[in-house]
C-alpha cells in the first residue's frame, strides 16, 4: 500500500474532496458525532496529510502537525470500513510516526486516543498521560510518544 504524505496547498481538488468525504462519512457519520470535523490544523502550512487513495475512495489518512513547542501530534487517524482488518491501521500509523519524526525529530508525539483504542497505540510505545475524558461524548485519553529524552 503506497501512502502520500502532502501539505494542504499540494492536495488537488479532487483529493481534498475525498479526504473530507472519508473524514466525515467515518468521524460525523459512522461514529454519529456532530462536530466542527473541519479546522485550522488542516490549512496550517505545517500540516502534512497521509493518505491512500483507491478509485476515488479513501482507504486510510491521517494528519500530523506542530500541537505546540512540545509536541508534534497525529489525528484524525482512520481506516475506511471496507478497508478494516487487514493490517492497514498499523502501516498508517508507522507511516505518521516517521512523519512526525523526520518533520519534527526535537518534539515527542502526541496524540488524543479514542479508549477502545488504547492498546493499539501503546503497541507503537505511546504512553498514557492523565486520565480519560469525554471529547464529543466519545471517550478519549492523551497519550505521548517520547522520542526525546
Amino acid at each position: 500500500m503506497a501512502f502520500k504524505c502532502e501539505t494542504f496547498t499540494a492536495l488537488n481538488t479532487q483529493t481534498l474532496f475525498t479526504i473530507m468525504r472519508g473524514r466525515v462519512d467515518v468521524f460525523i457519520v459512522e461514529q454519529m458525532c456532530p462536530y466542527p470535523e473541519l479546522d485550522d490544523n488542516d490549512i496550517a502550512p505545517s500540516t502534512l496529510h497521509i493518505y491512500t487513495v483507491k478509485n476515488n475512495t479513501l482507504q486510510a489518512y491521517a494528519r500530523c502537525y506542530e500541537k505546540n513547542a512540545k509536541y508534534s501530534a497525529i489525528g484524525r487517524v482512520l481506516v475506511s470500513k471496507e478497508e478494516r482488518g487487514r493490517g492497514l491501521a498499523q502501516q498508517l500509523v508507522t507511516e505518521a510516526i516517521n512523519c512526525c519524526k523526520s518533520q519534527w525529530p526535537e518534539r515527542d508525539i502526541y496524540i488524543g486516543a479514542q479508549t477502545y483504542l488504547l492498546e493499539f497505540y501503546r503497541s507503537f510505545g505511546f504512553e498514557s498521560i492523565n486520565a480519560e475524558y469525554l471529547e464529543d461524548g466519545i471517550a478519549h485519553q492523551d497519550m505521548v510518544l517520547q522520542l526525546v529524552r
